[in-house]
């Protein structure tokens, strides 16, 4: 006599129940999405403030043809230029920051996918123009150190054009006023120069001159 093993069952059990995430932990964590409203008045403040600067430029233009018009050039042409960037970097802050957080809280893409697998960079251009092959250094932000990095230097720079604007005004009489000059423009130059070393990868060896 042959014996018949036990036959599989033609309706298998249902799965058990997975375990559910707690209630109280999903809220917690959809509060991340709170940091859309900053991403949105960030990038509304950044669109405004390049539209400022470009009304800056034009007032610009306007006044260098009417003071060649004229014949007298009383240098507000470059105060105006110099206004311009101002509203640019201040610009440009607020787009680092706004992409920034959008990175850090909202998007889960990492820094490190191939460009080809990065939505963020498919249908990226300006009518088929400027097309990223890959994210720029700016745009890979992995803490909030990084990101008040960033930022912090651009702010550095629109204080270094804020200096510079001002000292356009500024009328030196004694020597005083001179000496104070001279060192609004080495501080300056001092944090340039420290920027530029805090900027650096770490992985950058720095070569000494042969004598």
């Amino acid at each position: 006599a042959t014996t018949v093993g036990p036959t599989a069952p033609l309706f298998p059990a249902p799965p058990g129940p997975r375990p559910s995430r707690p209630p109280s932990r999903g809220i917690i964590f959809d509060f991340r999405f709170l940091a859309l409203l900053a991403v949105a008045g960030s990038l509304a403040g950044s669109l405004l403030c390049f539209l400022n600067g470009c009304v800056y430029i034009k007032e610009a233009y306007c006044v260098y043809w009417t003071s060649c018009a004229k014949g007298v050039h009383t240098g507000q042409m470059v105060l105006k230029v110099v206004e311009a960037i101002d509203v640019y970097l201040a610009g440009t802050v607020m787009l680092i920051f706004g992409m920034g957080l959008y990175g850090l809280f909202i998007s889960n893409a990492s820094n490190d996918l191939p460009s080809g697998s990065d939505r963020a960079l498919q249908g990226s251009s300006l009518f088929g123009m400027f097309a990223l092959k890959e994210r720029p250094k700016w745009m890979k932000i992995t803490s909030l150190d990084e990101l008040k990095t960033k930022v912090g230097h651009v702010i550095v720079m629109i204080l270094l054009v804020k200096m510079f604007e001002r000292s356009k005004m500024v009328k030196i009489t004694t020597g005083l006023d001179l000496l104070s000059y001279s060192v609004c423009i080495f501080l300056s130059s001092a944090s340039l120069y420290i920027l530029h070393n805090l900027h650096r990868p770490e992985h950058e060896e720095s070569v000494m001159p042969h004598l």
